[in-house]
């Protein structure tokens, strides 16, 4: 059974960082494509970033082009989502996810997280 756990979320002042860990267990890690999605309250659910299986291939929305960063250490199970200058509107749970191909949709992915929530305040 895959389990994604999400963790490092938190609040953080505008401008300022988070780090997000997600550790995945009951899966062959690497053989797995690795997304973070976000869903902010009263919206729908949407792609941040993606990372293919060897992490040679990194996926972004344009709206974090610059200031998220999504990595992977497939020694690990682990995925990360590096986040800087941090705005209000990034406010939201965030979301692990994996899928067996390299996609920037919620229907590329079949596994996810319980999430983990951001909130960025003013």
């Amino acid at each position: 059974q895959v389990q994604l756990v999400e963790s490092g979320g938190g609040l953080v002042q505008a401008g300022g960082s988070l780090r997000l860990s997600c550790a995945a267990s009951g899966l062959t890690f690497s053989s797995y494509v690795m997304g973070w999605f976000r869903q902010a309250p009263g919206k729908e659910r949407e792609f941040v970033a993606s990372i293919s299986w060897s992490g040679d291939k990194l996926y972004y929305a344009d709206f974090v082009k610059g200031r998220f960063t999504i990595a992977r250490d497939n020694a690990k199970n682990t995925v990360a989502l590096q986040m800087n200058s941090l705005k209000p509107e990034d406010t939201a749970v965030y979301y692990c996810a994996a899928g067996t191909f390299l996609a920037i949709t919620a229907a590329g992915f079949g596994s996810w997280g319980q999430g983990t929530r951001v909130t960025v305040s003013s």
